[in-house]
């Protein structure tokens, strides 16, 4: 009988120790599955995150895009300003020789002044080779033009002419010394038009590199 209480004994103590490992065992299963869960629970979460960020990214990118197209048209809006601005600037500035000295006149018939000298000619409407000034677009221009010239039998002057019609003379005349005259206008002009000096027949005018008789004119502004 004592045998057998023992053997129980051990029998007992055995299955109790597998029923302790089983136990453990399912709670370590139960703390995987919790582990498991919450992996799963954070991946699902990451999921969204990254899903929100694409999407917001996509966003941004698109704002940057429309930006950049918006910067490029203003890029372009200014250039095309820049390029107006430099259109309407016109403007110019000649004297009659360059080297030397020399007397133009008297002449038999009206002749037309040619400006060698040019000092400045912004927009290259003026012409040292036929001495004209034409209009690029249309606008009030402002014309100035100085004569110099030396006294005795003949005046000095010279005819602000618009395509074919006389406008403004400068004209002075003294028996002897100098004599010099100055006049101006403004004229509308159409894109085209073309204005110059002539000399009337027996009349003179007179440069040197002091540059006394000069012919100027700028746009003041486009119509």
């Amino acid at each position: 009988m004592m045998k057998f209480l023992v053997v129980l004994m051990l029998v007992c103590s055995v299955y109790a120790k597998e029923i302790k490992t089983l136990s453990d065992q399912q709670l370590c299963l139960q703390d995987v599955h919790a582990a498991l869960r919450e992996i799963t629970a954070s991946l699902t979460e990451t999921k969204v995150e990254m899903r929100y960020l694409q999407a917001e990214n996509k966003e941004q990118a698109a704002k940057l895009d429309k930006q950049e197209d918006q910067l490029q048209d203003q890029q372009t809006a200014v250039e095309k300003l820049e390029k107006q601005l430099q259109g309407k600037q016109v403007a110019f500035s000649a004297s009659l020789v360059a080297t030397g000295h020399k007397t133009f006149g008297p002449f038999d018939r009206t002749t037309p002044l040619v400006f060698k000298h040019v000092v400045t000619n912004i927009g290259n409407a003026y012409s040292p080779v036929t001495g004209a000034f034409t209009a690029p677009l249309k606008g009030a221009y402002h014309f100035e033009w100085h004569i110099f010239g030396y006294g005795g039998e003949y005046a000095n002057a010279a005819v602000l002419v618009k395509n074919s019609e006389n406008i403004f003379a400068a004209y002075e005349y003294q028996p002897s010394h100098g004599a010099s005259a100055s006049q101006g206008a403004t004229l509308l002009l159409e894109a085209g038009d073309v204005v110059f000096l002539v000399q009337a027949a027996r009349q003179t005018v007179f440069d040197n590199v002091n540059h006394h008789t000069t012919f100027s004119g700028h746009l003041l502004f486009t119509m």
